[in-house]
């Protein structure tokens, strides 16, 4: 060893060991419960509430504002905790509030890096050209309308659960607008289609949902257990699907010549993708690990095979081949994960501040596991899916797993109900403009409440025994 390389050693190995050093014990989770202080009916915590209410406010209207949905529920977190620091540090127990905060960042940090490792394999996917190749190939075929209708809405539900819900809907709402031009009515009901399957498809693998992800991070539910949920989820799918599909027009687009060969490398690309699902799973239930840590070791995969494939370029003189895995991780769209940060964060702040055991309480305790978890998911029509789960788990109510199951399908498919109860349906108003709009959807949402319905008495049915 070289006396250069091994004084960057030491000067590596220094701050590694201090900080490991330095690391103070963290608190227990029931420890830091103990000393909380309620604020349920105290002017700080009044006043949280109405933080988090209007960020939410301006959430809603994101669209007609022009304000980053970040930005506000960003503002609203640090608030709310700023003013538990400043009631803490009054009764001498800022090291209670401290564990407390630890411990949303580390279940934010897992879910981050999780979905840091996923949008780029997609982003990757994307620039390999493999959607596009999907969209050609559907717009070539011969198909009706009607049929059409069928097959985006069938390959959202199966896509749903691989790619996950949100880019399923931006996927599939390209191929419907490419092949519905000239034609508003088929574009308006592929849309529909494809926001009900996508989320659908999406609560019956922890990859389909950020709801579900939680869940499964979580432990509440196992990796397998998620396809109990399967028949419930075609159900929720099928019944909408089959009543709109005579609000579908008659007819055959026009065919498309267009031609759009994959790059180079994207059957590998697909491949490690599927290989880093594979590793996440095996981390979380061979070695009971945090499934991101497996995920980032998936990002790894891909990034050696950027590496190769820039060597190969090079020498080839191909720039088309290569890729540069940094470049798919900068489009990564960080105004989505900031509004997890300060989604998950507020509500953790109101659970400090005594509101989520009120709840709990309500729901739990006086509804009922089963009435209190198909609320949720109606609820999930006016409020956004993933701070209805995050304080479901942060109350962590004694359930079986049927009925984590049934939180999940409902809080899932829920968000359906409305096009701005869910990403999938925010993202597509924002792509398919003038066709997809929050009134349009309404027009169907008794269909959808219908397979609401359906596929909830499916899973009560089917899967009794683990209720």
């Amino acid at each position: 060893m070289t006396p250069r390389l091994a004084e960057r050693l030491r000067m590596l190995a220094v701050p590694v060991f201090a900080l490991l050093l330095s690391a103070p014990a963290p608190l227990h989770a029931a420890e830091a419960a103990a000393v909380r202080i309620d604020l349920t009916q105290h002017p700080v915590g009044y006043l949280a509430l109405l933080i988090f209410f209007v960020a939410y406010g301006f959430v809603a209207v994101e669209e007609a504002i022009q304000l980053r949905k970040s930005k506000p529920v960003m503002l609203a977190a640090g608030l709310i905790w700023a003013l538990l620091g400043v009631v803490y540090a009054a009764h001498g127990q800022s090291a209670a509030l401290e564990a407390a905060a630890k411990h949303v960042i580390l279940d934010y940090g897992e879910l981050m890096l999780f979905l840091v490792v996923a949008i780029t394999y997609v982003n990757t996917m994307q620039e390999r050209r493999v959607f596009a190749a999907v969209r050609v190939k559907l717009t070539s075929t011969k198909l009706s309308y009607r049929q059409l209708f069928w097959l985006v809405g069938g390959l959202a539900f199966v896509f749903g659960p691989i790619i996950d819900n949100l880019t399923t809907a931006l996927v599939m709402g390209a191929v419907v607008v490419a092949v519905g031009v000239g034609n508003y009515q088929f574009i308006v009901m592929g849309c529909i289609v494809i926001v009900v399957a996508a989320n659908a498809g999406g609560v019956i693998s922890p990859f389909g949902d950020i709801t579900s992800l939680m869940v499964w991070q979580k432990g509440k539910l196992g990796f397998l257990e998620f396809f109990h949920l399967f028949l419930p989820a075609l159900v929720n799918f099928v019944v909408p699907a089959a009543l709109m599909h005579f609000g579908v027009p008659k007819g055959m687009p026009e065919p498309v010549s267009e031609t759009r060969r994959l790059k180079h490398g994207a059957g590998v690309v697909i491949g490690l993708f599927a290989a880093t699902i594979a590793t996440a799973v095996s981390f979380k239930t061979l070695f009971s690990l945090p499934p991101a840590l497996g995920m980032m070791l998936g990002l790894g995969y891909l990034q050696m095979y950027s590496y190769i494939l820039q060597r190969i370029g090079r020498r080839r003189g191909d720039q088309d081949m290569a890729f540069d895995s940094f470049r798919e991780i900068r489009r990564l769209e960080w105004d989505t994960l900031l509004f997890f940060f300060g989604v998950i964060f507020a509500v953790a702040g109101l659970g400090v501040a005594g509101y989520l055991a009120l709840l709990s309480n309500f729901l739990y305790g006086d509804l009922g596991p089963t009435v209190a978890n198909i609320a949720i998911g109606v609820l999930g029509a006016a409020f956004d899916n993933i701070p209805l789960m995050f304080a479901v788990l942060t109350m962590n109510p004694d359930m079986s797993s049927g009925q984590w199951m049934l939180v999940t399908l409902s809080t899932g498919v829920g968000g359906s109900l409305v096009s701005i109860g869910t990403a999938a349906g925010v993202a597509l108003m924002g792509l398919v403009r003038n066709h997809y709009t929050f009134l349009n959807h309404l027009r169907w949402s008794w269909a959808i409440a219908l397979g609401y319905v359906a596929s909830i008495l499916t899973h009560l049915w089917i899967n009794a025994a683990l209720m």
